[in-house]
């Protein structure tokens, strides 16, 4: 099998590109790759605790390599970080980096483009899927994720810190894309077909923060 890195936010879409890759029996995935804000000691947009994503990787039993930024990182800081941490894998034989992205061309080309300039490859294991049609598929698979931001530009306050399951399918305003595929929330999964065993969490306070982001804390149990 080809070794491959996976991008990984801690939320559903990463979790079921990762569900895609085994499933494919082409890849093995070697190693979980993470951006974290070195000032809040959380995962980069999610906001979910650096002790929650290594409890993650502990019970899929893959590593994890996390890329520390700082609390707001310009371009040239983020893709000089991650410019170095993909030579160094490069240099170990790695040529593939996966990606949860669904549907967004401009991510794609701007993944494709970095990683062509130093002899890397993109993959994109849920690309093109119907949002709705993953959503069910993540829940069918025995996924179980909750929502840990909200951009209250696409949805209220009252969605973070919610189960993501049919009734929130449901739930979601028609404008909001299903999987949250253009940012209107970012999720964290807690248990699934891939994991030893279900990551133990309480719900903690709901923050926003820019005046447009709710976060909900959640505590490791």
């Amino acid at each position: 099998m080809q070794p491959v890195v996976l991008s990984w936010s801690s939320g559903k879409d990463s979790a079921m590109a990762l569900y895609e890759l085994r499933k494919s029996g082409e890849y093995e995935v070697v190693s979980l790759l993470t951006t974290v804000s070195s000032q809040y000691g959380r995962v980069s947009m999610h906001g979910v605790r650096v002790a929650l994503l290594k409890a993650q990787a502990e019970s899929l039993g893959i590593p994890l390599d996390m890329i520390p930024l700082s609390g707001h990182p310009s371009n040239e800081e983020y893709e000089n970080k991650m410019r170095e941490t993909l030579q160094c894998y490069k240099n170990r034989g790695i040529n593939k980096i996966a990606f949860g992205d669904i549907f967004l061309e401009d991510l794609r080309a701007y993944r494709q483009n970095k990683l062509s300039a130093i002899g890397m490859q993109a993959l994109f294991p849920l690309w093109k899927r119907d949002t709705g049609e993953l959503f069910s598929s993540i829940i069918a698979s025995g996924f179980k994720s909750v929502i840990t931001c909200v951009d209250t530009e696409a949805l209220s306050m009252s969605f973070a810190g919610r189960i993501i399951d049919r009734t929130l399918q449901n739930d979601l305003p028609a404008t909001v894309d299903a999987c949250g595929e253009n940012g209107e929330y970012h999720s964290f999964t807690y248990a699934g077909p891939l994991f030893r065993s279900q990551i133990g969490f309480e719900v903690g306070e709901k923050v926003l923060r820019d005046n447009r982001f709710y976060y909900c804390d959640l505590i490791p149990a």
